[in-house]
């Protein structure tokens, strides 16, 4: 049985080969357990009733009932469950549904390792997870980014050049720990300068950060 603090995985994609490696590279991992292997969507849903992971790594394109109907199964039957979704597709059409349908991030199939590690631990804490290489059109229509208002809006100029690095990697999608780890600062720094950033501009919500970000063309970028 994995300990409890360990992060219990399973992975869901139609290449035997593919999930080899990435068993491979999570079970390598301190804090993760491949708990089960599945090779359809159907497979999947059966696994997560009977496995109950608390990630599921799920690539979108499978034989049979494909990664969008599982998910939205799966998200029925087990809504504790945090589904990961694995896949080469940047169309607005799937990623958008699959926002609707509950996923909890979406990881690149080219994106390197790291990030889908990081990817697998955000969730796992219960936050989102959106991989910088998605597109400016992905962050803006799947996550209701709302147009922006005429009315007159707080200067980002207000902000150090410190807090304005924050804000932006926030709104490409990293964790504090990860913009803890790229500005070389201490998590609980982080927190201070996001309090800071909120006090100022006024922003209460991501949706908010993110029209900040899109005003000044900082999405997508590293």
């Amino acid at each position: 049985m994995p300990e409890q603090s360990q992060i219990t995985v399973l992975l869901a994609d139609d290449h035997a080969v593919l999930r080899a490696g990435l068993k491979m590279l999570l079970e390598n991992q301190p804090d993760m357990t491949v708990i089960g292997e599945a090779g359809d969507g159907a497979m999947a849903l059966r696994l997560t009733r009977e496995l109950a992971p608390r990630v599921l790594l799920l690539d979108v394109s499978m034989p049979g009932m494909d990664g969008l109907q599982a998910l939205r199964a799966i998200r029925a039957a087990a809504p504790e469950c945090r589904v990961l979704l694995l896949t080469m597709h940047e169309e607005e059409a799937i990623l958008r549904q699959a926002l609707q349908a509950g996923a909890a991030g979406f990881v690149l199939k080219k994106s390197a390792e790291n990030e889908l590690l990081a990817a697998i631990r955000a969730v796992a804490r219960g936050e989102a997870f959106v991989d910088p290489g998605m597109t400016k059109v992905m962050i803006e229509g799947y996550l209701g980014l709302p147009p922006a208002s005429d009315a007159a809006e707080p200067e980002v100029e207000s902000l150090t050049p410190r807090e304005i690095e924050v804000l932006r990697l926030v709104a490409a999608g990293y964790a504090n720990r990860e913009v803890a780890e790229k500005l070389v600062i201490s998590v609980r720094t982080v927190e201070t300068h996001k309090a800071r950033i909120a006090e100022r501009l006024g922003v209460k919500s991501r949706v908010e950060w993110l029209r900040y970000a899109r005003k000044n063309g900082w999405l997508g970028a590293e």
